[in-house]
């Protein structure tokens, strides 16, 4: 009877492994993934912002976070954070040129999730 007990924990132990593995993989996944934080001037509206995330939107391999569906003056000065996980270095230097074109730009801060609670 020892044998199927045995196996048995075995079977366990595999499993646990497996799901060790794929919880890594998605943790790895979370890790990998980089982020450009773009602020603007304190007087900058929400017609501007869309504007300028509308003018900057053709970038390959970079999609900007959705605005919250309520706006406040806190939502502007936090900024907009675009998604630069799949993009080039030459991606991101064109997101960086096309908003430099605004002057309501004031601030462009690449990061990645390895950046974060530094």
């Amino acid at each position: 009877m020892l044998l199927p007990r045995r196996a048995g924990l075995a079977l366990a132990a595999a499993a646990i492994l497996a799901g060790s593995a794929s919880g890594c993989a998605k943790m790895d996944a979370t890790l990998d993934q980089a982020w450009v934080q773009v602020t603007f001037s304190q007087n900058t509206t929400v017609a501007q912002l869309l504007r300028i995330q509308a003018a900057c939107s053709h970038i390959p391999n970079v999609t900007a976070d959705p605005f919250p569906r309520q706006h406040t003056a806190l939502d502007l000065a936090a900024g907009v954070r675009y998604n630069t996980t799949n993009a080039t270095d030459a991606n991101v230097a064109q997101l960086q040129e096309c908003l430099q074109k605004f002057p309501a730009v004031v601030g462009f801060t690449p990061t990645d999730t390895g950046d974060e609670g530094d």
